[in-house]
C-alpha cells in the first residue's frame, strides 16, 4: 500500500526545496564555480530525505543510531550544503563561503569538517561502496539505522559502482536504499552518447536489487518509494529517479552546459526571481 504525504507536508517540502534551490544558485554564483545543474536536479530527493524521512539530529550529528546519507556524486555538494543549512547543521550565511580559501565548504563534501556529512566524496564511483560498508556495519552491530546514497547517472560509467552493486545484494543489505539521479546529462553531454549506462533499471535488477522507478520531482512518489524500500527483505533497493538537470531554473533545465557553470550576478538575480515566483 502506498503512503502519501499530507497537503501540509507537501507545502512544507515545496517551501524547503525552494529555499534549497535558491541557496544553490546563490552559493555557486558567489563562488564563481561549482555544479548547479545536478544539484538542482537532486534537490527534491534530499528535501524528502531530510525533512520527511531520515532520523537525524543537527544537535547530535554523530549519533550512532542516526540514519546515514552518502552523496556519491560529490561534485553536487551545493545541494547537500544547502540542505544541511536548511536543516540547521550550519548557518545559511556560511553557504556563501563555498569554495573560498579557508572555508570548510569545499567543492566536495569533507566529513571531518562539516557536521552532518557522513562521507567525504568526490572521486566518482566510490560513494556506494562507502554506503555498503555503513549498511553492513549496521547489520553486524544490530543497529536499526538506514543508509541512503545518491549516485549520478553519468557516475554509473565508473567500474567501482558495479563492484558495489554486486556486494550489496550478496550481503543482503536491506537497510540500504540508493538513488540514481537520472537526468540524462553529464558534463560532456547526454549519457547515452558519452558512455551509455542504459538501460539503468534493468541493470540494477540483474545485479539483484529491488528497483523502483519514479518521477524524482514528485514528493509523494519519492516518499512512497522510500517507504516501499523499507518493506523489502534481504536485498537493497535502487530508486531510479527521473529528473530534470537544472530543475527550477528554465534557462538551466536540460542544458548540459550548466553541469559545471556558475551564473553571472545578473543571471543569479533573474534565476532567484524565477524561483521565488514558483508556487509552493
Amino acid at each position: 500500500m502506498s503512503q502519501k504525504l499530507t497537503p501540509q507536508q507537501l507545502t512544507e517540502l515545496a517551501r524547503r526545496a525552494k529555499s534549497i534551490r535558491g541557496n544553490i544558485v546563490r552559493m555557486v554564483t558567489e563562488a564563481k564555480s561549482g555544479h548547479p545543474g545536478g544539484s538542482l536536479s537532486a534537490a527534491d530527493i534530499l528535501t524528502v530525505l531530510y525533512f520527511a524521512e531520515m532520523k537525524v539530529d543537527p544537535a547530535n550529528p554523530k549519533d550512532a543510531d542516526r540514519d546515514r546519507f552518502v552523496l556519491s556524486k560529490g561534485h553536487a555538494a551545493p545541494v547537500l550544503y544547502a540542505t544541511l543549512a536548511e536543516k540547521g547543521y550550519l548557518p545559511k550565511e556560511e553557504l556563501l563561503t563555498l569554495r573560498k580559501i579557508n572555508s570548510r565548504l569545499q567543492g566536495h563534501p569533507e566529513m571531518k569538517k562539516i557536521p552532518g556529512v557522513d562521507m567525504s566524496t568526490g572521486s566518482l564511483g566510490q560513494g556506494l561502496s562507502a554506503a555498503n560498508g555503513m549498511a553492513l556495519a549496521g547489520k553486524l552491530d544490530a543497529r536499526d539505522y538506514r543508509v541512503y546514497a545518491l549516485l549520478g547517472d553519468g557516475e554509473l560509467e565508473e567500474g567501482q559502482v558495479w563492484e558495489a552493486a554486486m556486494f550489496a545484494p550478496h550481503y543482503k543489505l536491506d537497510n540500504l536504499t540508493a538513488f540514481v539521479d537520472f537526468n540524462g546529462l553529464q558534463i560532456d553531454g547526454p549519457i547515452s552518447e558519452v558512455m551509455s549506462p542504459l538501460p539503468i533499471p534493468e541493470k540494477w535488477q540483474a545485479f539483484g536489487w529491488n528497483v523502483i522507478v519514479i518521477d524524482g520531482h514528485d514528493y509523494n512518489a519519492i516518499y512512497d518509494a522510500i517507504q516501499a524500500a523499507k518493506t523489502v527483505k534481504d536485498k537493497p533497493t535502487m530508486i531510479v529517479a527521473k529528473t530534470i538537470k537544472g530543475k527550477g531554473v528554465c534557462q538551466m533545465e536540460n542544458v548540459a552546459e550548466w553541469h559545471g557553470k556558475a551564473p553571472t550576478r545578473e543571471e543569479c538575480t533573474t534565476f532567484l526571481a524565477e524561483l521565488e515566483a514558483m508556487d509552493d
